[in-house]
């Protein structure tokens, strides 16, 4: 079965451990625009080097660039059968940029999943994490701030998957084999 899947969640909530855990169990490629971006840029591809003059001045890449490597990483073989987007879409434009993406090649996202996580719940794992990595950029404003912007840009998201029947909430509290347990559940029940 394929499986199109966009994983959306706050920062902490444990998305790219079960990205890697979905994408294992369900046999499609997790694509995080992270490792997109590293990619293009260390690959020196022409959407790399536009990518890293924004990066290197510390600006958010423009969707422009970024609709463009997702589309480009979306055409490729191990993407036919499925995939799980991770850090994108990120607005409602770049949802609309998707959609067009998707009718083009003929198909559609199956489910948008939102892990759920009680923001200070978030807060002391990302401080625990900090601590342990020796992350001294991740401090509770910065983490709190975060946790704003995600909430500030992703409800629409999430409100506009919801609408069009999409959208599963699955609680990302507990241990990861919980997690990722409810989330095939989740999949499986849709």
């Amino acid at each position: 079965m394929s499986r199109r899947l966009v994983l959306l969640g706050p920062p902490g909530a444990g998305k790219g451990t079960q990205a890697t855990r979905l994408s294992s169990t369900l046999g499609i490629p997790a694509i995080s625009t992270g490792d997109i971006f590293r990619s293009n840029v260390a690959e020196r591809t022409e959407l790399g080097r536009r990518a890293q003059r924004y990066m290197d001045a510390g600006e958010y890449v423009p969707d422009e660039i970024t609709n463009d490597m997702v589309r480009d990483r979306l055409a490729r073989e191990d993407a036919t059968d499925g995939f799980l987007l991770d850090g994108y879409p990120r607005t409602l434009d770049q949802v609309r940029e998707l959609d067009a993406m998707l009718e083009a090649s003929g198909t559609a996202l199956d489910a948008v999943v939102e892990l759920t996580a009680d923001d200070e719940v978030v807060v002391q794992r990302l401080l625990g994490r900090a601590a342990e990595q020796n992350r001294a950029d991740d401090t509770d404003v910065v983490i709190r701030r975060r946790l704003e912007v995600y909430h500030d840009q992703t409800a629409p998201l999430a409100d506009h998957y919801a609408q069009r029947e999409l959208l599963v909430r699955v609680d990302g509290i507990g241990s990861v084999e919980e997690v990722t347990e409810r989330l095939l559940g989740a999949l499986n029940a849709g």
